[in-house]
C-alpha cells in the first residue's frame, strides 16, 4: 500500500510504491471548492496501455466521499438555483476557452492514459467542448411556454425548474468527452453535480476540473469523487441525488438503472452495443470499406458506435472483403503518440484476452481468420492487438452476438437487402446501424425499418452532435430521456405549470 503525502496540495498527491524506484501520483477528489484526499484507503494503478507503465494512483473512495459530496452539491444547489441562467453559462463560456486553450495538452494526457491515437484524443476534447458551446445556449433551450386566454379570462405558463443534485458514472474509453454529456447541461440548467469517472482513466477529467476551478465556478456546485462499486451503488441509492447518468457496458448499466430507479431516481443509462453496417452493391467501395475498417479500428474498436459486422449483400460481399484485408495489412499499430501510428493499444490485458479469446471462438465455430490481429505483437510492450478480419460469420456465432470492444472486423454475407435488414433487428442491441448506398429509395427503406436509434447513411460513426440527442434502443439504453441537446433538458428539469385567474377589482378599475 502506498503512503500517502497529506501535506502535498493540487490535484495529484505524490506517493511511493513498494517498489522503491517509481514514484507515482495519487488523484485527489474535488469536493466544495477544495481538492482533497478520498477517504478511501485502497488505490488502483493508472496504467499507460501502449508500455504498461505506472503513470498515476486512482483512489477507491467510498460512501462517505460521496456523502460528503453530496452535501456540498445540496448546500451549493439553494444559492446556485437563484443565478440567472445567464449567468451560470458566463462560466462555461470562461471555460470554453480554457479548453481551447488546453487542447493539446488534454489529448495528451487522454492518449497516455487510454491509449487511442493523438488525433482521436483531439477529436475527444472537440466533442466535449462542443458539449460546452450547446449548453452556453441555455438561455434559449431551456425557455418555459405561455398561452394566453387558455379559457376565458384565464392564462397557462409553463416554467423549466432544475431538481437539485444529479450524478454521472463515466467509462474509460473517451475520457474527456462522455463526462461532458452531462454535467455541462445540468449545471446550466441550475443543478448541482458529482462526477465519477473511470477508475482506469482519472487523470484528464482531474486536469478539467483544475480548468473548471480556473473558470471561476462556485464551490460545491461541480464536484468530482473517484472510486469503483461502492462509490456507484452509493449514487445509485443516495437519497438526495434527483438523478444518474450512466455510459458503460450493458450488464453495468442495467445494474444502475434498476438500482436507482428502486430508489426514486431519474435515469439515463447507456450501455453496450453491436452495430451493424450493411453495404449495398450499388455503393461507392473504395470509399465505403474505408470508412467500415476506419468505424471498427478507431479508438482500437473501444466505443460504444463502433462497426461490428459487415453485412454485404449480394456480390458485395466479395469486394467490400477484398479492400477490408488490404486495409487490415496496411494499418500501423503503436503508441498513440507517435505520428505514423493509426491504431492503438486496448486498455488492458484483460481486455486484450477477452478480444482474443472471441476471435478464437469464430474459429471454433467454424468462421474463417483472413487477418489475424493477434499475431506480429510479439515486438509491442503495450496491449496490442492488430487488426484482425473475419470472414464467413453467420448469425448464431458467439462473435456476431456479443460486443466485441476491439479491432475486429466480422464479414457476413446475405443475399438479399431484407436479410440484412432482418438480421441486425435480431440483435439484442439497438445503438447504431450504417447503409453504402447510392440509392435514395434503399436509404429511406433503412432509416424507416431498422430498429436501432441512431443511424448512418453512409456514415461509419453517425455519433449526433451535441445539439441532437444521443443514445440507443434496446440493450444499449435503460431510461425515458436520452443524453445531450434538447433531451438533457427534459431530464435535468421538471415543468411548473401555473394556471392563473385574475379578477377585476372594481375599486380600482
Amino acid at each position: 500500500m502506498a503512503l500517502k503525502d497529506e501535506k502535498s496540495a493540487g490535484v495529484l498527491v505524490k506517493e511511493k510504491s513498494i517498489n522503491k524506484d517509481q514514484s507515482v501520483s495519487t488523484v485527489k477528489n474535488y469536493i466544495n471548492g477544495k481538492w482533497v484526499l478520498s477517504i478511501g484507503t485502497e488505490t488502483v494503478d493508472v496504467i499507460n496501455p501502449a508500455n504498461k507503465k505506472i503513470i498515476g494512483r486512482c483512489p477507491l473512495g467510498n460512501s462517505q466521499d460521496v456523502d460528503n459530496a453530496v452535501k456540498a452539491a445540496k448546500e451549493a444547489f439553494k444559492t446556485w438555483r437563484e443565478v440567472p441562467t445567464i449567468d451560470r453559462v458566463q462560466i462555461l463560456f470562461r471555460l470554453k476557452s480554457l479548453l481551447e486553450k488546453n487542447l493539446e495538452d488534454l489529448a495528451k494526457l487522454c492518449t497516455e492514459e487510454n491509449g487511442k491515437i493523438l488525433i482521436e484524443s483531439r477529436g475527444d476534447v472537440r466533442r466535449g467542448i462542443q458539449m460546452i458551446e450547446t449548453a452556453c445556449g441555455m438561455p434559449t433551450l431551456i425557455m418555459g411556454k405561455s398561452f394566453e386566454d387558455v379559457a376565458s379570462g384565464i392564462d397557462c405558463h409553463a416554467v423549466r425548474r432544475p431538481l437539485g443534485v444529479f450524478g454521472a458514472i463515466t467509462p474509460f474509453n473517451f475520457p474527456p468527452m462522455v463526462p461532458f454529456w452531462f454535467w455541462p447541461f445540468a449545471v446550466a440548467c441550475g443543478n448541482t453535480f458529482i462526477l465519477k469517472p473511470s477508475e482506469r482513466v482519472p487523470l484528464t477529467q482531474s486536469r478539467v476540473f483544475e480548468l473548471v476551478e480556473e473558470a471561476g465556478m462556485p464551490k460545491g456546485v461541480l464536484n468530482l469523487v473517484n472510486g469503483s462499486k461502492e462509490v456507484v451503488n452509493t449514487l445509485c441509492k443516495h437519497p438526495d441525488i434527483k438523478g444518474i447518468s450512466f455510459v458503460g457496458s450493458t450488464p453495468v448499466a442495467k445494474h444502475v438503472y434498476e438500482t436507482a430507479c428502486s430508489h426514486g431516481k431519474r435515469v439515463q443509462a447507456l450501455g453496450g452495443a453491436k452495430n451493424f453496417m450493411v453495404v449495398l452493391p450499388d455503393a461507392v467501395m473504395e470509399q465505403a470499406a474505408k470508412t467500415v475498417f476506419e468505424s471498427c479500428t478507431g479508438c482500437a474498436g473501444q466505443r460504444c458506435l463502433a462497426g461490428s459486422v459487415i453485412l454485404g449483400v449480394g456480390d458485395a460481399s466479395h469486394i467490400i472483403e477484398k479492400e477490408i484485408v488490404k486495409l487490415a495489412n496496411q494499418a500501423k499499430v503503436g503508441n498513440g503518440l507517435d505520428p505514423s501510428s493509426n491504431i492503438g493499444p486496448l486498455i488492458s490485458e484483460d481486455a486484450r484476452k477477452r478480444v482474443k479469446g472471441l476471435i478464437q471462438s469464430a474459429i471454433d465455430e467454424g468462421a474463417k481468420v483472413l487477418v489475424d490481429g493477434r499475431e506480429g505483437i510479439e515486438n509491442l510492450d503495450g496491449y496490442f492487438l492488430k487488426p484482425t478480419v473475419i470472414s464467413e460469420v453467420k448469425q448464431n456465432m458467439k462473435i456476431a452476438k456479443e460486443e466485441i470492444f476491439g479491432p475486429v472486423i466480422c464479414l457476413g454475407k446475405v443475399e438479399s437487402f431484407d436479410e440484412a435488414i432482418k438480421w441486425l433487428n435480431s440483435s439484442e442491441y439497438g445503438n447504431t446501424a450504417s447503409l453504402f448506398t447510392t440509392n435514395g429509395a434503399a436509404a429511406r427503406k433503412f432509416s424507416y425499418e431498422v430498429e436501432p436509434s441512431m443511424i448512418g447513411i453512409n456514415i461509419g460513426v453517425p455519433a449526433p452532435m451535441a445539439f441532437f440527442s444521443f443514445g440507443g434502443s434496446k440493450a444499449s439504453f435503460f431510461g425515458d430521456i436520452k443524453a445531450h441537446g434538447q433531451a438533457s433538458i427534459d431530464f435535468y428539469t421538471d415543468t411548473k405549470v401555473t394556471i392563473q385567474r385574475w379578477v377585476k377589482n372594481s375599486s380600482i378599475w
